[in-house]
Parts: structure tokens; sequence; C-alpha cells
């Protein structure tokens, strides 16, 4: 599996954390920055990771900023992302098996490591339960195609 991998300032250790625990994993880890505790603006490190899930040269996606709420809102700007901002273990299951999320945001100011780790985890180990879940994802994929709103 290939993870994206991206953070801003505020979720710089705690990428580094997650990097650490999916190498451990002996997964594929593309590193998108930042690598510094210089701010930076959370929408350039999210467009890359972003990027990489969409066109497919990555399966799934995992950001980190201070919340996870900035970067999940700039990541689903990206059509083809569907990110979850997550914030327990429960949630990161439901995004995959009912949602079919392909991006996770962390919030590195409210989630602690042994806690993110462990919906990291969740969130690569389930997989979309497709089913009645189906119809609603391609609802969404749908509301990407608009051109009138």
């Amino acid at each position: 599996m290939k993870i994206a991998l991206g953070a801003d300032h505020a979720g710089l250790t705690l990428k580094n954390e997650v990097k650490r625990a999916l190498t451990e994993m002996q997964l594929t880890v593309t590193d998108f920055g930042t690598e510094s505790e210089t701010a930076v603006d959370y929408p350039d490190f999210a467009r890359p990771v972003a990027d990489a899930v969409a066109s497919g040269s990555h399966d799934l996606g995992i950001l980190v900023c201070g919340s996870g709420v900035g970067m999940a809102i700039a990541a689903n700007k990206i059509a083809g992302v569907r990110a979850a901002n997550v914030l327990n273990v429960e949630s990161a299951r439901l995004s995959r098996e009912h949602n079919d999320a392909n991006v996770l945001a962390l919030a590195a100011r409210v989630t602690a490591v042994p806690q993110a780790l462990a919906i990291v985890r969740t969130f690569l180990d389930t997989s979309f339960a497709g089913g009645r879940h189906e119809q609603r994802v391609t609802k969404i994929t749908e509301l990407e195609r608009r051109r009138d709103i």
C-alpha cells in the first residue's frame, strides 16, 4: 500500500510519528512535507497529498494540522478525494466502511500520539463496505461533477 503524507507546522511532530509507524508497517510512504516548525499554509501540503490520491499514484492519504479541519476542507476541493477529519477510532472505521474515505485528516493539537496511531491503523485496516453505501458515495461523486453550483 502506498501512502501520501503531509502536514503543516502544527502537525509536524505527529506527522513524523505517523510516518515512523507506517514505515514499521512496511508501507511505502511519500512525505510531502513540511519538515519545519516554521509557519506554513496547510493548503500547500493538502494539495499534493490529495492530488496523489486522486491521480491513483497513492492508495490513501494522511494529513495532519492542528485541528484536522483545514486539511480536510482543502483536500476535499480536489475531485476524487473524500477526506475525513477523524478524532476517534470509531469515526476512522466508519469513514472508510461507509464513506470510502481515501484521505485521513488528523488533529495534532487534540489527539495524543497513541490515539492517532490507533486511528491510522483502523483507517488503513478498514475496507469500504459497499452495498447500500455505494449509492451514497456515487452521489458524492456526482456532486463533484456539477457545474451549476
